[in-house]
């Protein structure tokens, strides 16, 4: 055995960083204090994500309290509490479960020191850029009515700019996420099915881009929605950013990968 092999070379004299009492942490996931289940890809599931995960619930913090209530600020002290314990914990990276988050963008990246992805709505201007002024770039979100100009503002999204909003529960009829997250209609025990919330998002996303023929690409809002995203690009052939591809964003900037190759 050659010394060394299985460590990185790079890591030979260690340090604390700040007060931080946890090392080799990945992103910090703020979750809303909600008792329900993700699939596989949902950010709430940690099974299926390459690098480390650690949650923290934001207390009190609730879809009605959150969305619902329509009064979101009142959450403000309870997240930005829950960020605070992640980044003193030594995650690299805070990030949270609800695209609707992004009203906190601002407060959370002024509290902390690390990095915050607060909402996969901050891929939005940047779709923009990537499609080009001509396009639209198509949000689909779980609640349109929900989702307000704050929300959109807090994450630099302008008003006036190139995109359009669908909702997929409120005006495309994605009953399956009713059961998970609507607390006026949800069961005592929330649950869906893989196969029937896939089928009903894809009809979302056609049905949204057969309203809206501009459309360049789709942002999915919703991190329920993530476990969709292939099945939704495969049929209506966009591009589709969802809170997957902001995360590996997010983890690949504060760890960034070697590269080996050849020459």
């Amino acid at each position: 055995m050659i010394l060394g092999q299985n460590r990185d070379m790079g890591i030979n004299h260690i340090k604390t960083r700040k007060s931080h009492v946890c090392y080799g942490m990945g992103l910090g996931m703020i979750l809303l204090n909600d008792a329900y289940p993700g699939f596989p890809g949902d950010n709430r599931n940690a099974s299926a994500f390459p690098y480390p995960i650690q949650y923290q619930i934001a207390e009190g913090v609730t879809n009605k309290t959150l969305v619902y209530d329509k009064d979101p600020g009142k959450c403000r002290a309870a997240v930005i509490d829950a960020a605070k314990k992640l980044e003193r914990m030594g995650c690299r990276a805070i990030a949270a479960e609800c695209g609707y988050f992004a009203f906190f963008q601002k407060d959370v990246a002024a509290a902390i020191d690390i990095p915050v992805f607060m909402s996969s709505l901050l891929q939005v201007p940047f779709a923009q850029l990537v499609i080009g002024p001509k396009k639209q770039v198509g949000i689909i979100c779980a609640q349109k009515k929900f989702l307000d100009v704050e929300h959109l503002e807090n994450v630099g999204i302008r008003s006036d700019s190139n995109y359009v909003i669908g909702g997929a529960q409120d005006e495309y009829g994605c009953t399956e996420f009713d059961n998970l997250w609507n607390p006026d209609k949800r069961p005592a025990c929330p649950n869906a099915y893989y196969d029937k919330a896939e089928q009903q998002m894809i009809e979302a996303a056609k049905k949204f881009k057969d309203k809206h023929v501009d459309i360049g690409a789709i942002v999915l809002e919703c991190t329920g929605m993530q476990p969709f995203a292939r099945a939704i690009q495969r049929e209506v052939e966009l591009p589709v950013f969802s809170w997957g591809t902001l995360l590996d964003y997010a983890y690949s900037v504060t760890v960034h990968r070697d590269y080996y190759g050849h020459v």
